[in-house]
């Protein structure tokens, strides 16, 4: 099983966060910063998970998921996706569902929850 994660997220402050966070597990954190970068590293490299901001500042979080669940590269229709979003109204873990995401997880982050979370689909590698 591989440890490797693409992180598509705006807000470095965030980016820096669960990077940290994940490569202390010893997984591998690709980034990306917009919606059109998280599509293309996601085509372009072997992911086990995917983690997913919702509000991004070209395509939104949603269409990114329907593009990778619709992409070409059909291991990106079964790749988890995890929501990660300070959208927290009602109704909004629904809409991340029905675009495509597996998992919905508001902001500010909690780390023993994203620990959790991604282990939940992808064990932490053996160090």
């Amino acid at each position: 099983m591989g440890s490797n994660i693409l992180y598509v997220e705006d807000n470095p402050d965030n980016m820096m966060l669960v990077k940290r966070a994940l490569e202390a597990r010893g997984y591998t954190l690709f980034e990306a910063n917009t919606g059109e970068k998280g599509v293309s590293a996601a085509e372009a490299n072997e992911l086990d998970l995917i983690l997913l901001d919702i509000n991004l500042p070209d395509i939104d979080g949603y269409e990114v998921a329907r593009r990778l669940r619709g992409s070409s590269k059909h291991t990106l229709a079964y790749t988890p996706i995890i929501a990660i979003t300070a959208n927290a109204l009602k109704g909004d873990a629904e809409k991340a569902l029905a675009a495509g995401c597996d998992v919905y997880m508001s902001k500010p982050i909690n780390i023993r929850e994203l620990w959790a979370r991604v282990e939940a689909f992808v064990p932490a590698p053996q160090k």
